[in-house]
């Protein structure tokens, strides 16, 4: 699955001053994205605030996403859940046209067992007709879907691709790369440590940071797949600031206001989150200048 190499960008919902979406800023991203480079992009993940969606706004942003995209680079659909039999039901019903794979989170809230999460998957991957990337993220899920677990999916169904490993360890990145299948993709999930993670035999990233910087990492990411260990850590070191800045109040709070700075979108999002500071605005104006 080559296509899946490289940069893909998890995209954030533009909103509007009155929290409707926004889809002339969110044809502007999508097309930030292509002219900067990136090789893929995600669609309904968490930085697109998918949780506070309705479902005819969700099939806004995927409408207005595969137009604006049209067919110029893969499309990643995120669809999980903490319910397996939902999960399944929406496999069976979502309108799948257009996406090239699927973005599965691992259980969230319920904290199951590594068997649990097993047979969660085991369950999604019969029931998708299209290619399923894992997304492990501990710091959300209050769940850790292990290695050994990650192994066994990865050797029993062949539609199981690869992972989104965002639990910010790169010891446990490594025993993943090590154990999976070869073309099995390991994918960061954490633009910190995606270099190293990379270097180790990684597939690429599914970045936040990205979506602000897209010729950056994008640049970052190939010269890290092409083995350019210095040319891709003079990068890494000229953006780690900046990473550190956009989590800093959350996600997508911090890479929102990225977006407004480069007069791309709003930084509007939608309770319980809130926009970022004053503070953090000019700090990141700061680091885009800086970077300049």
């Amino acid at each position: 699955m080559t296509k899946f190499l490289g940069t893909g960008v998890a995209l954030a919902t533009p909103f509007t001053s009155s929290n409707e979406v926004d889809e002339n800023a969110l044809r502007r991203l999508v097309q930030f994205q292509i002219k900067n480079g990136v090789d893929y992009l995600v669609v309904m993940g968490t930085t697109a605030e998918n949780a506070t969606l309705s479902k005819a706004e969700k099939e806004l942003v995927k409408t207005t996403i595969k137009q604006e995209n049209n067919g110029k680079l893969p499309l990643v659909l995120g669809l999980g859940g903490n319910n397996t039999a939902q999960v399944v039901s929406d496999l069976k019903t979502e309108n799948l046209d257009g996406f090239d794979a699927l973005l599965s989170v691992s259980p969230y809230y319920n904290k199951p067992t590594q068997e649990g999460i097993y047979k969660h998957f085991e369950a999604v991957s019969k029931a998708s007709p299209l290619p399923i990337i894992l997304y492990n993220v501990p710091g959300r899920t209050s769940s850790n879907m292990l290695p050994l677990t990650v192994t066994r999916l990865a050797n029993d169904f062949e539609n199981i691709i690869g992972i989104k490993e965002a639990a910010g360890d790169i010891v446990q990145a490594m025993q993943i790369l090590r154990d999976t299948p070869s073309d099995f993709l390991v994918i960061s999930g954490d633009d910190m440590i995606t270099l190293p993670m990379l270097l180790a035999g990684g597939a690429g990233v599914i970045s936040v940071m990205a979506q602000g910087f897209p010729a950056e990492f994008t640049k970052m990411v190939n010269l890290g797949l092409l083995k350019k260990t210095k040319e891709a850590y003079a990068i890494q070191f000229e953006l780690m600031d900046g990473i550190d800045l956009i989590f800093k109040e959350g996600n997508p709070a911090g890479i929102k206001s990225v977006l407004e700075l480069k007069k791309i979108a709003e930084n509007n999002v939608r309770l319980p989150l809130v926009e970022a500071s004053s503070e953090l605005k000019s700090a990141l104006s700061v680091f885009i200048n800086q970077l300049k």
